[in-house]
C-alpha cells in the first residue's frame, strides 16, 4: 500500500493562499488505484472531510466551507496531490492531513498531518 507525507503548511496571512502537496511512495503503478482526499482538524474539534478526488480526476467534491476556494488536484505520473487554498480565513485554521482509499473502503492511509495557521 502507499504511504503518504504532507507538505507545504505554514503560517498565511488573512486572505492569503497557501499549497499544499502530498507524496504517496509505494510500488510503482498503485497511486493509481486510490482515491484521494484532503482532511483537516481544526483545534478542539473533530477532523472534517475538506476535498476528494477520484482516480482519474473524473469526480471532485469540496466542504461546503471551502468550495470557491479550494482546489483538489493530483497528478498520477508523479504521484502527487494537491490543495490549492485562496482566500483564507481563520476557521482555516488546522492540521491538514492527506489520505487514501481503495474503492469500497473507508479513507484508510493517512499521512502525519502539516499544520495550517492563518493569521488575522
Amino acid at each position: 500500500q502507499v504511504k503518504l507525507a504532507e507538505s507545504g503548511g505554514g503560517l498565511a496571512q488573512f486572505g492569503g493562499s497557501l499549497r499544499l502537496s502530498c507524496s504517496a511512495s509505494g510500488p510503482a503503478g498503485i497511486f493509481n488505484l486510490y482515491q484521494m482526499g484532503w482532511f483537516r482538524q481544526p483545534p478542539g474539534k473533530e477532523r472534517e472531510s475538506v476535498a476528494t478526488i477520484t482516480q482519474s480526476s473524473a469526480t471532485i467534491t469540496y466542504a461546503d466551507s471551502v468550495k470557491g476556494r479550494f482546489t483538489i488536484s493530483r497528478d498520477n505520473a508523479k504521484r502527487m496531490v494537491y490543495l490549492q487554498m485562496n482566500s483564507l480565513n481563520s476557521e482555516d485554521t488546522a492540521v491538514y492531513y492527506c489520505a487514501a482509499r481503495q474503492p469500497g473502503r473507508a479513507f484508510d492511509i493517512w499521512g502525519q498531518g502539516t499544520q495550517v495557521t492563518v493569521a488575522s
